[in-house]
């Protein structure tokens, strides 16, 4: 009993590490053009990212860059120009592929830029140390909550996964009804094509007094 205890916890905490997101991008800036990153993101997850340019020959001023985020339907989210640093947060309202793009505000400013990114999604980025604090919890309770924050977003992760495989079913047997109809429709013009070929051919010599 004890070691299935045991077990369960551990796959408690593996899913709880899993469900806490946290990315730490580095890119490389163009001196022309932009760098894109893209993150999957289904409905009612909270982001936050901090960002911060670097400049590699080590420019002061820092030279300064301007940062967008944009949702899947192109709603702009944050648009900051000449910044060397700054945050964006969002909840998102709706599922897909939300792009943030960085680039140079002066393409002639020199040297080389990167930009260094802290992206935290879901429970990973949500403030535990306000939540104890504004609850009043500590020690095992903290991690309780933790915990069922984490069996929560996991829910939510299947409850998504369970509709995008029913949206992609339905795009699957749709497309699979389509190329059978064009199947179909393709062997009845290629027999009515024959049969017409064929009967021109009977009259052609028929009329030639061949046949």
């Amino acid at each position: 009993m004890a070691k299935k205890s045991r077990l369960v916890l551990q796959v408690i905490l593996l899913m709880l590490i899993l469900v806490q997101n946290g990315d730490c991008i580095w890119l490389n800036l163009p001196k022309s053009g932009r760098k894109c990153v893209t993150e999957e993101i289904h409905n009612n997850v909270v982001v936050l990212a901090d960002y911060v340019v670097i400049s590699d020959v080590h420019i002061h001023p820092t030279p300064s860059i301007t940062t967008k985020v944009t949702s899947p339907y192109g709603n702009i989210l944050h648009h900051k120009e000449n910044a060397t640093h700054g945050q964006f947060a969002f909840t998102a309202n709706e599922a897909g592929q939300y792009l943030v793009c960085f680039w140079a505000d002066d393409p002639n400013q020199g040297g080389a830029l990167s930009v260094n990114i802290d992206w935290r999604t879901g429970i990973a980025a949500k403030d535990w140390e306000s939540v104890a604090r504004k609850e009043k919890i500590e020690g095992v309770e903290l991690e309780l909550r933790k915990l069922e924050a984490a069996v929560e977003a996991i829910h939510d992760n299947l409850l998504y996964l369970k509709s995008r495989e029913a949206e992609i079913r339905e795009v699957s047997e749709t497309t699979n009804s389509r190329v059978a109809w064009y199947s179909i429709l393709s062997l009845a013009i290629c027999i009515a094509a024959s049969v017409a070929q064929l009967w021109y051919l009977t009259r052609f010599f028929q009329k030639k007094k061949l046949i």
